[in-house]
């Protein structure tokens, strides 16, 4: 298998519970990724791949240093695979399990503790966010420049603890060989994944939570300091390490889990004392959770008319539009004629599907990219209009001030704005000489004029045709083009329409189908096309969608279209 979708599949990693694991390669991207691929008798399953599709969208939220990043789950030839960073040393995983191989099951107690530091921050991180592991165990916790990245995030909750458990002892033979010899690490391999499973985990699946992983915690920090795993009455280690360990893997490995840490960097830091008993206080500060903020900036200079107190308009210098050009963009024309819009099998708000006449108008073959609308934002002079409308929040999109200065974030030049309101999209078509769609136009052009697309792709789409159910935005044009040669009509960015919205509005449009531009008035403006965050669903020609003109967010962009003269 050469390609999977948009990946070129460059060698096996191994094989492991839920499938084959593979290092690929993005063909427009140019990024390493790992695909697991999942097995065809899991995929195959009533409900597995909806249930599959559901949890991995939760998962794709955890962005932390110390965690392997879950982008999206994609299909192609048949074959369902989970698309995540590829952490390797050498172009190979490189796991605790074998790292600890080959130091001889020691590792220096610093280096302990620097491990396990790394693994809490993940976890504390994780069930902060209600998500918790739930396999934890030495084979999932990969190593690379000395930094710690734990991987398979909840992937045997969302199978299933027993059918995780059956399939990876079903896959090591496989792995192995089936060779008789090796069947003692068989056993151990599988022993690993059943040791570190909390008392619950075995007895009652339904009591399974963030507890859980500060039982596997525990049994992992065991494993690392003794070099097996604690059963029975167990002994606590002593020499030769001068750090006082006991405390920490009690209270992790309690039968009852209301009894386990709420916070494993702070049970770190209360619980591991030095011989010259360092006050826990100081060693909380040691190991306190890093908060993960995005980082800050000049001020916005618009912000000030987010105070409550009565402000002078703002408008921009004359001086500060001086040689700002527009980037220019291409754009295909759509001839005008009579088309069918809506849908009789969609949301309410898509009936009836009816007929509507168009005059020629010309659309931009993509959304607004960062590039050109940071001109924009020059011209401007700032992030207001000259109504003390937000044009865009600078907070939600990838577009930065430092030293008062516009920068794009390194490597989004290209790919579509975010976190525009309405009133940003239409200011920055005034500016390039054009307008913002009329719904109808928008779902016309989506469809390629062909009445019987219910996406822009046909009648199905596929994660490889478009940028949807991940875990960000792509840059313009990285997916085929529709019938008409337009690009993203499907997924990446919600796009602003010029229409006001209202639900019963197409009970209206039946009975004025000329050129329809939408109610007189209203409360919100429409979205179309779906994100990078939707679902298939959300992506088809007739689906609406709507928000206050001027909210902003990272799935809110916009394309511009002009008239047609002839």
């Amino acid at each position: 298998m050469k390609n999977l979708g948009d990946y070129a599949v460059l060698e096996s990693l191994g094989t492991g519970a839920l499938g084959e694991v593979v290092r690929a390669e993005h063909r427009f991207l140019k990024r390493p990724y790992a695909l697991k691929i999942l097995s065809r008798d899991l995929t195959d399953k009533p409900g597995f791949v909806d249930r599959f599709e559901r949890g991995v969208m939760a998962l794709s939220q955890l962005e932390h240093p110390h965690i392997v990043k879950t982008h999206n789950v994609s299909e192609d030839q048949g074959h369902y695979f989970l698309v995540s960073d590829c952490i390797t040393e050498n172009n190979q995983p490189l796991t605790l399990w074998k790292y600890f191989q080959e130091k001889g099951r020691r590792l220096p107690e610093e280096e302990i503790l620097d491990i396990l530091k790394q693994v809490a921050s993940a976890l504390d991180f994780a069930h902060g966010k209600n998500q918790a592991h739930l396999g934890l165990k030495l084979s999932n916790i990969l190593l690379k420049d000395k930094k710690v990245y734990l991987s398979d995030f909840g992937l045997s909750h969302i199978v299933g603890e027993g059918e995780f458990l059956a399939r990876t002892y079903q896959a090591l033979p496989q792995t192995l060989g089936a060779d008789p010899h090796k069947m003692a690490p068989l056993h151990v391999s599988f022993l690993q994944s059943y040791l570190f499973l909390a008392p619950e985990q075995k007895t009652a699946p339904d009591k399974v939570g963030p507890k859980s992983d500060a039982y596997a915690f525990g049994v992992l920090a065991y494993y690392l300091l003794m070099g097996k795993f604690p059963e029975g009455l167990f002994e606590m280690p002593s020499h030769p390490y001068k750090l006082s360990w006991e405390h920490l893997l009690r209270s992790c490995l309690q039968t009852d889990p209301a009894k386990r840490p709420s916070s494993l960097l702070e049970a770190l830091g209360a619980t591991v004392t030095t011989s010259e008993k360092v006050p826990a206080e100081e060693l909380k500060l040691v190991f306190k959770a890093p908060e993960l903020k995005r980082p800050e900036f000049d001020a916005d200079p618009g912000a000030i008319f987010q105070s409550e107190s009565v402000v002078v308009k703002y408008q921009p210098k004359p001086q500060e539009t001086t040689g700002v050009e527009p980037l220019s963009s291409d754009m295909i024309i759509v001839q005008g004629g009579t088309f069918q819009r809506g849908s009789n099998v969609g949301g309410r708000d898509e009936v009836p599907r009816h007929p509507v006449v168009l005059s020629s108008f010309a659309i931009d073959v993509h959304p607004v990219t960062n590039e050109q609308f940071v001109r924009f934002l020059e011209a401007m002079g700032g992030e207001k209009d000259h109504n003390n409308n937000d044009i865009i929040r600078l907070r939600e999109s990838r577009i930065k001030r430092f030293n008062g200065k516009l920068q794009i974030e390194t490597g989004y030049s290209k790919h579509p704005v975010v976190g525009v309101t309405w009133y940003g999209a239409e200011a920055y078509a005034k500016w390039v000489g054009k307008r913002l769609p009329t719904e109808a136009e928008w779902e016309v052009a989506a469809c390629a004029n062909l009445e019987d697309n219910i996406y822009p792709t046909g009648k199905n789409i596929e994660r490889s045709q478009a940028n949807f159910f991940s875990s960000d935005t792509t840059p313009v044009m990285s997916y085929s083009p529709n019938h008409l040669g337009l690009y993203d009509m499907a997924g990446n960015v919600y796009e602003w329409c010029n229409d006001w919205y209202d639900y019963h509005y197409y009970n209206t449009s039946v009975q004025e189908p000329q050129n329809p531009q939408g109610p007189h008035q209203g409360v919100y403006r429409v979205l179309r096309g779906g994100c990078w965050k939707s679902l298939k669903e959300d992506l088809r020609c007739a689906h609406r969608h709507r928000n206050n003109p001027g909210t902003v967010n990272g799935t809110y962009g916009f394309r511009c279209v002009t008239d047609v003269q002839g």
